[in-house]
């Protein structure tokens, strides 16, 4: 049975890596999909499940971008059922190398653009709406360099509390999803050493795959999450956990 029967849903940064496993494996769930990119051209693709995939071009930064996108979910459902945030960036820097340009960059994306884009969604939300945020071991752990990130992921977890609270009188659910290390395009270009030596830091032994990620979406954008809000799934092979 599809369990996104009928949901329309937005992923923000939804092609490619993590969000274009969520967003296939919403489509395969019986959703109906718009899926945002900075890149690519704007296609709609039928998915075996009866959903479809709609990727537009849109930058997440950009609140002029985001307007568009509602306007065009708007006019053609006149509803949001599940709002997936995963646009982000990751760069490395230590303190003394942290630049203005590196965190408004980095906040600008990770922090700003997920707040707007919560923001113009509830409009479009009923009860029983979900929201759904990538957020990042990152945010609980010290890693060396990436402090700036780690922080805007920190951030992440407060807002997925915040606006559980805020928004439960609405009927809508907030969650947050926390991977660990994910082998996606990115993380395959690290060397070797690199990839080794962060699975040797995983309980499980293994980088984890986006579809793990994307499985963790589907349960809380589908009703069997229905009495779960405010919370953190950690899709990190206990790499943060134990």
């Amino acid at each position: 049975m599809s369990r996104l029967a009928n949901k329309i849903s937005l992923v923000i940064g939804g092609v490619g890596g993590i969000g274009g496993a969520i967003s296939e494996r919403f489509a395969s769930e019986g959703a109906q999909v718009y899926a945002t990119s900075r890149k690519g051209a704007e296609t709609t693709t039928e998915s075996t499940g009866a959903g479809g995939i709609h990727a537009i071009q849109a930058d997440a930064s950009d609140t002029a971008d985001l307007r568009r996108v509602f306007d065009k979910i708007r006019s053609e459902h006149s509803r949001i059922d599940v709002l997936v945030v995963n646009a982000g960036l990751s760069e490395y820097a230590t303190l003394q190398d942290v630049s203005k340009e590196h965190f408004d960059r980095t906040f600008g994306l990770n922090v700003r653009a997920l707040v707007f884009a919560a923001q113009g969604a509830m409009e479009l939300m009923r009860p029983g709406a979900t929201i759904v945020l990538i957020g990042s071991i990152a945010g609980d752990i010290g890693t060396r360099g990436y402090g700036v990130y780690g922080a805007t992921k920190a951030a992440v977890r407060s807002f997925t509390r915040t606006w559980a609270n805020e928004l439960a009188p609405k009927g809508i659910r907030v969650n947050v999803i926390s991977p660990g290390p994910i082998d996606t395009a990115m993380m395959a270009a690290a060397s070797q050493e690199i990839r080794d030596a962060l699975s040797g830091m995983i309980p499980l032994g293994r980088m984890g795959r986006p579809d793990e990620v994307a499985a963790a979406a589907v349960f809380l954008a589908s009703d069997e999450s229905s009495f779960t809000t405010g919370a953190e799934i950690a899709v990190d092979g206990g790499m943060a956990q134990v």
